[in-house]
């Protein structure tokens, strides 16, 4: 076989080839048809976190419809969604906005296991009858990750704790600054700060917004590696208090509009994902409302109040592709 899509390399289990789905240009996102030549089955087993941007749903969706169209029969082992099925938050992504990080027209938190998702993706791909999810027993639209009363395993190297997937569907905005999102830490996107940055300051600022279910606790760090790397940064630890009522991602508008009052503070300004014609932040929320907010020095309250229409849209999309209560 050969591998022409991303890098690749040898299974030291099964000496089967490997084919990488990140590689050094966009067209590496999504597998050559020929690696599914004399193929029957593609199986899909990923733990997503539940947040439109984590990579591994558009990862999953892209091979499975490539698959599907070379005659391949698509199978997910569905997991848990460690936010639960419950919440969903945010603007759905407009057209415009499409990248490795917006892939689909969902908000932020979708609410969706991995099953439902692509189950979703592919009927609208019209290859439904070449997939099959192999459902959970026991798991409940209500149940966050602790209820299941599995252990935590990191499904990637930046995502160690329930609590970093429980903030990370706001948190993962700071990426399109230039302060730090804690990458380089043993605490990512629950410490934020820069080298300019008062933590005290920044702390006060932050409890002044009302955020449910998380604290902000002055702090210094350091980055073994990523943004400031090796040097100390001034900011806050992200405390979750009650991550049932935590509304993560206004958590992260309302942190990147206060981070833009602190010195130090910029836009993300090189390529992004494959993506150097649009903003980082732009691509990330699936809109540039935000960055046109604090740009004018104004609080986004009534973008995020605006999501309630979005919300209510996508509940009907998804419901008819439920497969839990």
């Amino acid at each position: 076989l050969e591998l022409v899509t991303g890098t690749s390399d040898v299974d030291p289990w099964t000496d089967l080839p490997v084919v990488s789905l990140y590689g050094e240009e966009s067209v590496s996102l999504k597998p050559d048809p020929a690696c599914f030549e004399d193929l029957d089955l593609l199986l899909i087993d990923l733990q997503d976190v539940g947040a439109r941007y984590y990579t591994y749903a558009a990862s999953a969706v892209w091979a499975a419809e490539v698959a599907a169209s070379e005659g391949c029969e698509v199978w997910v082992l569905d997991r848990p969604n460690p936010l639960g099925g419950e919440r969903v938050e945010g603007n759905l992504r407009r057209p415009g906005f499409e990248s490795f990080v917006g892939a689909f027209e969902h908000p932020v938190v979708h609410g969706l296991t991995l099953g439902e998702l692509a189950a979703m993706e592919l009927g609208r791909a019209g290859y439904d009858e070449q997939l099959r999810v192999w459902h959970m027993a026991g798991w409940t639209r209500r149940m966050l990750w602790p209820d299941t009363g599995r252990p935590w395993i990191a499904p990637s190297p930046n995502m160690p704790r329930f609590e970093t997937a429980v903030v990370y569907p706001g948190l993962c905005l700071v990426e399109a600054t230039t302060l730090s999102e804690g990458r380089g830490t043993t605490r990512p996107f629950q410490l934020v700060g820069g080298l300019e940055i008062d933590p005290p300051t920044l702390a006060e600022a932050l409890g002044e917004r009302d955020l449910p279910g998380v604290g902000f606790m002055p702090t210094y760090f350091r980055p073994e590696f990523q943004k400031h790397a090796g040097a100390i940064c001034g900011g806050v630890e992200i405390v979750v208090w009650d991550a049932a009522v935590i509304e993560a991602y206004a958590l992260g508008v309302e942190l990147v509009s206060a981070l833009a009052e602190q010195p130090g503070f910029g836009w993300r300004s090189d390529p992004y994902e494959f993506v150097s014609d649009r903003a980082a932040i732009d691509l990330l929320t699936g809109d540039d409302a935000l960055r046109r907010a604090v740009g004018a020095g104004e609080r986004p309250v009534d973008w995020i109040a605006s999501w309630a229409e979005d919300e209510a849209e996508f509940r009907r999309r998804r419901e008819p592709h439920l497969l839990y209560g």
